[in-house]
């Protein structure tokens, strides 16, 4: 895949008239992520105009409930002709297993939520009660959305390279989180989009350091000259 292929740009703006803003300004991107804020927002319709516009939709709500309301929610969001959408892995085997088997017979791509890169070893360590440590922890919910048929998962750049290792090349990492240095966020584990790349991860979500840049087509050109 090329550079333009991998990479997602996330659509973390207030409202649709903004949103459709970034997609005439930086029209060579190809992905585009509709997240919480921007769906609440703007709701489905974001979605069919960049449909229109022939762009490849990352949706991501996070589903996290009992599986029927998963899988009817997934069903609605297939129904949209989304390309990815997420789930927390947390919701269980059941409900990640009654949402794939919703979504089979379509190219849509579930993909599940391991561990919020937000969340660094410190607060994992304090909050999560958990006999793992957080490598461990995130592949075991990776291991239990393989098993359940998702296509991949959403992880840190940090744990790509042993998931992939441990799950095989074609269980797709998707990586958020991605800063080429250190700012003062939410993003508690991020990485460089070389490194991630490098690690193997097969798409770069990436909002601010894109659409807060003072010169954002710069940075997506910048982008585009990425190798893995």
């Amino acid at each position: 895949m090329s550079s333009a292929d991998r990479i997602i740009v996330a659509l973390d703006v207030p409202d649709g008239d903004t949103a459709l803003r970034w997609v005439e300004r930086l029209p060579e991107v190809r992905w585009w992520k509709v997240g919480l804020e921007l769906f609440t927002a703007a709701g489905p319709g974001i979605i069919n105009q960049l449909k229109q516009r022939q762009k490849s939709v990352f949706l991501d709500l996070k589903y996290h409930d009992i599986p029927q309301t998963v899988a009817r929610a997934c069903q609605v969001a297939l129904d949209y002709g989304v390309d990815f959408l997420t789930l927390h892995a947390t919701a269980g085997s059941l409900a990640l297993t009654q949402a794939q088997t919703t979504v089979a017979p379509s190219s849509l791509k579930l993909l599940a939520v391991t561990l919020l890169t937000s969340i660094d070893p410190e607060q994992f360590s304090q909050e999560f009660a958990s006999n793992l440590g957080l490598d461990d922890y995130v592949l075991h919910w990776a291991r239990l959305a393989q098993r359940a048929g998702l296509a991949g998962v959403i992880c840190a750049p940090q744990e790509v390279a042993v998931l992939k290792q441990t799950l095989g090349a074609d269980f797709l990492c998707v990586c958020p989180g991605i800063r080429w240095q250190a700012t003062p966020d939410d993003q508690q584990r991020p990485c460089p989009p070389q490194a991630a790349l490098a690690a193997g991860a097969d798409y770069l979500v990436i909002g601010r350091p894109i659409l807060q840049a003072p010169h954002p087509e710069q940075v997506w050109q910048e982008l585009m000259e990425l190798h893995p």
